[in-house]
């Protein structure tokens, strides 16, 4: 019986935990295989660059979830609070509650970061840019408003690494909540 390969979007999926469950350097092409059943000249078939090439689609596809899911809401709603709720929303359901570590801030702290360089600066570039832009709409000051989100998504990304070193995923929830009160806009008068 004829086996049939994943769409694209599913494979990247399934390569996407692969490389959460064992880094860059140790997703081999054997275990992107097994996890997607498929081998390594089906996988070069779809990836001709290699492993390489399929953690930069990788990082694309993530990237492409975060716009239409966070960075968009943030910059094209006309209420920077809805915006900036859905932002919330949107990372808790990405990152499952702090169940799922954020693989472009793995690759960011691996061997693999200089490959990876430009999408990973430019993905948390755009992130706080949209998040600063939602704010100063919202009231703060511009250099405020900057540095808010910095602190915000640097809040994200270090709750997901507690609450998985701590084995708590309160932590990444509780940070969520004083977030939320802490990016509350003033009210409009």
């Amino acid at each position: 019986m004829r086996r049939i390969a994943p769409d694209r979007n599913q494979l990247l999926g399934i390569v996407a935990e692969v490389f959460r469950e064992h880094g860059y350097e140790g997703a081999s092409l054997a275990l992107i295989g097994k996890a997607t059943g498929l081998g390594k000249g089906s996988l070069y078939h779809f990836f001709p660059g290699g492993k390489e090439e399929m953690a930069s689609a990788v990082i694309a596809h993530i990237d492409g979830w975060f716009e239409d899911n966070v960075f968009a809401p943030l910059r094209d709603n006309a209420d920077p609070r809805a915006g900036i709720e859905h932002m919330l929303e949107a990372t808790d359901s990405y990152f499952r509650s702090g169940r799922r570590v954020c693989l472009i801030g793995a690759f960011a702290l691996d061997e693999s970061r200089d490959l990876f360089a430009g999408q990973i600066r430019d993905y948390f570039g755009r992130w706080v840019t949209h998040l600063a832009e939602a704010l100063a709409r919202g009231g703060q000051g511009p250099a405020e408003a900057i540095e808010l989100a910095e602190e915000t998504v640097a809040a994200i990304q270090g709750a997901l690494t507690l609450a998985r070193a701590a084995n708590d995923l309160d932590v990444f929830s509780r940070a969520l909540r004083r977030l939320r009160k802490r990016l509350a806009l003033p009210a409009k008068i």
